[in-house]
């Protein structure tokens, strides 16, 4: 079975920067399209950032365009999320997803077959 875990999260202040990881274990990891989702309180789960399978390809949400960066390492089942000048509507609990197959990225919730269980992220003031 794939299993999914988000580390990372935390309290930051505006501006700051905080770095998630996302271990992925159970499956084969290079042939896993991934993605990062976020879900802030009483919201509905948005996409961020997603990346193809061999990581040529990225693709971001425009509300996170140039600050946030993903990026994944096959040889250690690990994707990143490199978060930047932090705004407070950043707040949320972030989830990994990975998809069992695909050559593109996929920015739908619906389009993923294992979450990890989120990890908040709280920017202040």
């Amino acid at each position: 079975q794939v299993q999914v875990v988000e580390s990372g999260g935390g309290l930051v202040q505006a501006g700051g920067s905080l770095t998630l990881s996302c271990a992925v274990s159970g499956g084969s990891f290079s042939s896993y399209p991934m993605a990062w989702f976020r879900q802030a309180p009483g919201k509905e789960r948005e996409f961020a950032a997603a990346i193809s399978r061999s990581g040529s390809t990225t693709y971001y949400a425009d509300s996170v365009k140039g600050r946030f960066t993903i990026s994944r390492d096959n040889a250690k089942n690990r994707v990143f999320l490199q978060m930047n000048s932090l705004k407070p509507e950043d707040t949320a609990v972030y989830y990994c997803a990975a998809r069992d197959s695909g050559a593109s990225v996929y920015l739908s919730v619906s389009w993923y077959d294992y979450w990890g269980q989120g990890t908040q992220v709280t920017v202040s003031s």
